[in-house]
């Protein structure tokens, strides 16, 4: 049998047979094929998001590595840079005795000034030819300009060589590397001129200082200079550069730094509660500071019992006369005590008394709490009292000694005097408080200068030490300025100073009336946070 007729079934059948096998390879490619470009691509936000990423990384690390310079600014060598910063704002950094802040500006960008060193030739140079530091402020002003006309340059090409470089080790092609050096290029320049339109000059004034307790006085200035000398921005900076300078004194050959003589130094503590620490820390701010008077707005004492006189005994090795009146912790008894101590003034139902040229009139607290056989008078006894603080005032104006300080302990009490008297000191509340009543009197109120005494340890924190420091002008007696003064917790070693200043004499301010002396005291309402209420016996 021929098998021609069989050679077509043949190839059909392999045909056929050819057919899953083909199948199957295409499945198989399907399988293995690579997804479609659109699934690979991010979308738009993504990528903006990532791009803004790596322009903020790359510009931070630009002025991490290269975001300096290095100027000379009047004697001393210090280094400028820039840093991210929610609020902005400068920072001196004085090595080793703390640093100062300023608030300076509000921009996504800090300033950091370091001072590095002390030029021994240019301090020697101010010492040797004294006729130059009249020049200093100007020389000052020309150093700043131009140190921060070179930061500005330096920080320019810092963020974009920062965000390009990042740019091209994350995407390998030079279009979004340079994209986003440029992005980065114009966030410098928007916070630049963010930082020019909030420019704040005044903040020099106004320092907050950390740091070492016994450099706060030099750090932060002389109140008098500043509160009367502020016109020009940059004749504060550059007594600010110098009293800087002034600290070095120890290892060079300038000149020791003496405060203004025509300023009274008052300083104001309260609540100290038995706290021995606080003598400590009173002795220290009167070294340092130069004191003229201590005024104690009261609660010396826990429970004014005669046991507890002892206690009060350094108050004769203070290095300045001690103004008193009571507080609700301290007892007649407590009273009787201190009036037969040296170097102690202690005032009573209005009575004055006059200290380096200063009349500071007081009354005691007419409630004893830690009595509990006796039911509290409550805030009326408190107003009572100072209205009867403020009427004693009153008629010592009338014959012709105007007070020009008045104490007591409660706030309550201290608020009769509105009218009567530029500035009534008072504490009670273990917390700070300063404010400028209806009738044109300033209420300042202290907080605890013992820490709460053995209140400190009952919390999960303790209290923090607080005082404050009053200037007074020579001849008006009125208050030019004021450092409240912190100690975190029961520390004693490290310290904030926070510099202020009362509104009349800020730049362009509008000074208050004074006080008439025959006007009646107007009762305002309890301070913020009722004060009365607070825990505090």
């Amino acid at each position: 049998m021929s098998r021609e007729p069989l050679r077509p079934l043949r190839a059909a059948a392999r045909r056929a047979a050819a057919v899953p096998g083909a199948l199957r390879h295409r499945r198989r490619a399907r399988r293995t094929a690579p997804a479609p470009s659109l699934a690979r691509t991010p979308r738009p936000w993504v990528r903006a998001l990532a791009l803004a990423a790596v322009t903020l990384l790359g510009a931070w690390l630009g002025l991490l590595v290269v975001g300096s310079v290095e100027a000379p600014v009047g004697p001393v060598d210090t280094r400028m840079s820039l840093r991210p910063s929610p609020d902005g704002g400068t920072e001196i950094d004085v090595p080793p005795l703390g640093s100062l802040e300023l608030d300076s500006h509000t921009a996504p960008l800090g300033l950091d000034v370091d001072i590095d060193q002390l030029d021994p030739e240019r301090a020697r140079a101010l010492v040797d030819h004294p006729e130059r530091i009249s020049g200093l402020e100007e020389q000052i002003s020309r150093d700043v300009q131009a140190g921060a006309r070179d930061l500005a340059v330096r920080s320019c090409v810092a963020v974009l060589a920062g965000a390009t470089a990042l740019g091209l080790a994350v995407y390998r092609r030079p279009r979004p590397a340079l994209a986003a050096g440029g992005l980065a290029l114009t966030l410098l320049a928007a916070s630049g001129a963010t930082a020019y339109a909030t420019w704040n000059p005044k903040s020099v004034l106004e320092p907050r200082f950390s740091g070492l307790l016994a450099g706060a006085p030099s750090v932060v200035g002389n109140a008098r200079s500043i509160v009367t000398e502020f016109d020009v921005y940059q004749q504060e900076l550059a007594r600010l550069v110098t009293n800087v300078t002034k600290l070095y004194d120890a290892t060079s050959t300038l000149p020791t730094y003496r405060p203004d003589p025509g300023t009274i130094r008052v300083l104001h503590v309260s609540d100290i509660h038995l706290n021995p620490a606080a003598w400590h820390i009173i002795a220290s701010l009167v070294e340092q500071y130069g004191i003229d008077v201590i005024v104690d707005t009261g609660d010396t004492m826990d429970h004014g019992t005669a046991a507890e006189n002892g206690f009060l005994d350094p108050v004769e090795d203070l290095e300045a006369p001690y103004v008193w009146v009571r507080g609700n912790h301290d007892s007649e008894t407590t009273q009787e005590y201190l009036e037969d101590l040296e170097n102690t003034h202690v005032l009573d139902e209005g009575e004055s008394v006059v200290v380096d040229g200063v009349r500071i009139a007081g009354t005691g607290d007419p409630q004893f709490t830690p009595d509990r056989s006796v039911v509290a008078e409550g805030d009326e006894s408190e107003r009572s009292a100072g209205r009867e603080l403020a009427g004693a005032i009153r008629e010592s104006a009338a014959r012709g000694e105007p007070v020009h300080i008045a104490a007591a302990h409660n706030p309550i009490a201290a608020q009769q005097t509105d009218g009567s008297v530029p500035l009534v000191l008072s504490g009670h509340v273990h917390r700070r408080e300063t404010r400028v009543m209806e009738d044109g009197t300033r209420l300042m109120i202290v907080g605890s200068t013992g820490g709460g005494g053995l209140r400190a340890v009952e919390g999960d924190e303790p209290q923090q030490v607080m005082a404050t420091v009053l200037y007074l002008d020579q001849d008006t007696k009125r208050l030019q300025a004021w450092d409240e003064i912190t100690l975190g917790g029961l520390g004693l070693t490290t310290a904030e100073v926070s510099r202020h200043l009362p509104e009349e004499v800020e730049p362009g301010g509008t000074p208050s009336p004074d006080p008439s002396p025959d006007s009646s005291p107007s009762p305002s309402g309890t301070p913020s946070g009722r004060p009365s209420e607070e825990p505090s016996d």
